[in-house]
């Protein structure tokens, strides 16, 4: 060969493997199959926060993280400590109503559940019952439900959602779609601020978005919450008995809604008294994130990272289960998250194998289940600088049906990590899903939105598994795959959500590869990541 020619192949060659540099490798589905079935299999016990599975589940990651050659950001290893506090109510609790001469006993599990995140195990309660609308204070909605009523020591009942847009104001609260003010950790965080003694949401499946059994299951376990940030008193009461509860003091419940609909509305004593007896354990207990890194290929912009994340935690099991007991009493959580976890482990076997410009930060939350715990957590001490954070790209309830010819974004749109999305989709032969109102609040209820919170561009890559609405295009008998998504709602926090060897993973892997192409064009990128002008957490300050 002539020296030009051989100079020529060289160049060409040394071209080629500069640009596959720059691309992300290509996911297998083996090592994902592998680490869900494992993740979510009876061994691990529902992976529950503060239980023996949830141990296991940290271990598991712990050493694939080490046997994948993830660097570990921490001294000491791949683990950051969360510390949290337990709260499990025991037999005997109670909170009675008085209502004139009625007295209101709600049974709990079926018409009121309910507990304490003020760390005391022993919590007497006398106190009159406040209804305060949404229970709402929102300065760029000039909405404020407490209007500067002193509600010290008082129970305050409100309403799950956030305002309804109406004729005049079609785009108030975001019209349609949930906002963060909708979402009851929002109302548990607000009635602490007003200095409430507790707290109580009225539950409707059409303003939750998920029916009774899912705050009844929950409150059926050990919660958990970070210490010292909770009500001494807080629950759901279900809407008939919150409605018999409001007309044995005479008021009509829906003409109380009505009134809360209304920028003029005022808290009203509803002349019920209230009292509670909660005896509970109280625990303290630390659990752990597990993360490592990537670190980058270029020495001027491998300060910089992209956050890829997925909590590994569930349910756990029912305490005290015999184990000739036959009924099940294991929430697996195989799709809710052994998905994402699995996928985020795959994705970074393959990310270590060709590093990008940019590091790369694997993160596997703690006690999402427990209200976003974990990565609140994170995000209060990062172990990477969030000035230096380019984006968070979540994974949680992935897609379990088959493949798509669109993926979901929802949340994107907030920042320029819509149009990027649509670049790496448009390479992949895909399209953006349709962007629709988020009227289950699902933009708010992952751990991607702590980052988001923290002034970090940030999203859940998505399948309708999350919101359930199904509005996917599949590739393969559409209309039979939609409904199998949509039918995930009736498993959803339930001892059903199992793994199934019969799955068609094709779509877990399709999105896993998408976003893990859509980090790897972050981190390559020649420009980070924008908030939209406007979007309410682009002005948060990092």
């Amino acid at each position: 060969m002539r020296p030009s020619l051989l100079a020529l192949a060289v160049g060409l060659t040394l071209s080629s493997s500069a640009v596959l540099a720059q691309q992300a490798p290509a996911l297998s589905e083996a090592p994902l199959r592998a680490h869900l079935s494992l993740l979510a299999d009876d061994l691990f016990e529902g992976r529950g926060t503060g239980q023996r599975g949830g141990d296991l589940a940290v271990r598991y990651l712990e050493t694939q993280a080490a046997l994948i050659g993830l660097k570990p950001l921490l001294a000491g290893g791949y683990r950051q400590a969360v510390r949290i506090e337990g709260s499990k109510l025991l037999a005997g609790s109670a909170v009675t109503f008085q209502a004139g001469r009625q007295s209101i006993t709600p049974l709990p599990g079926k018409e009121i559940v309910f507990g304490t995140a003020g760390g005391k195990s022993d919590v007497r309660l006398d106190a009159p019952l406040v209804f305060v609308g949404y229970g709402v204070r929102a300065e760029e909605e000039r909405w404020d439900d407490y209007k500067g009523v002193d509600l010290k020591g008082k129970i305050l009942v409100m309403m799950v959602n956030d305002p309804q847009p109406t004729e005049a104001e079609p785009n108030r609260f975001a019209g349609k779609a949930y906002t963060y003010y909708g979402r009851w950790l929002y109302k548990f965080e607000e009635a602490v601020r007003q200095g409430a003694a507790g707290v109580l949401l009225i539950h409707t499946t059409a303003s939750a978005s998920y029916p009774w059994s899912v705050p009844a299951n929950g409150f059926s376990h050990e919660r958990f919450h970070l210490a010292g940030a909770g009500n001494p008193l807080e629950g759901w009461l279900q809407e008939d008995a919150a409605r018999a509860l409001f007309a044995a003091a005479g008021h009509d419940l829906d003409a109380m809604r009505a009134r809360a609909e209304t920028r003029e509305f005022t808290p009203v004593e509803l002349n019920i008294a209230v009292h509670a007896e909660l005896r509970s354990t109280i625990r303290q207990v630390e659990q752990f994130n597990v993360l490592g890194v990537v670190p980058g290929s270029d020495a001027r912009l491998k300060h910089e990272a992209v956050v890829y994340s997925a909590h590994w935690d569930h349910l756990g099991m029912d305490e005290g289960t015999r184990r000739d007991d036959a009924s099940d009493h294991t929430w697996n959580g195989a799709i809710d998250n052994a998905s994402g976890a699995a996928a985020l482990l795959a994705m970074a076997a393959e990310a270590v194998k060709r590093p990008a410009k940019r590091s790369q930060i694997f993160l596997w939350p703690a006690a999402e289940e427990q209200g976003l715990l974990g990565s609140a957590a994170y995000v209060a001490r990062p172990a990477w600088p969030l000035k230096d954070t380019l984006a968070d790209l979540n994974l949680d309830s992935m897609n379990f049906v088959g493949k798509t010819r669109d993926i979901g974004v929802a949340g994107a749109e907030r920042s320029s990590l819509y149009a990027s999305a649509g670049l790496v989709a448009k390479k992949m032969g895909l399209k953006l899903a349709p962007t629709i109102p988020d009227l289950s609040g699902a933009y708010f209820r992952a751990d991607h939105f702590n980052f988001a919170k923290a002034g970090v561009p940030a999203f859940n890559v998505g399948s309708a598994v999350f919101s359930g609405d199904g509005h996917f295009d599949f590739v393969d008998a559409p209309q039979k795959s939609a409904a199998r998504l949509v039918a995930f709602k009736n498993d959803y926090h339930q001892v059903s959500d199992e793994y199934h060897a019969d799955w068609d993973l094709s779509g877990m892997l399709q999105q896993a590869q998408f976003t893990l192409n859509l980090g790897y064009a972050l981190a390559n990128g020649a420009t980070r990541p924008s908030w939209k002008a406007g979007d309410a957490f682009g002005k948060v300050k990092r």
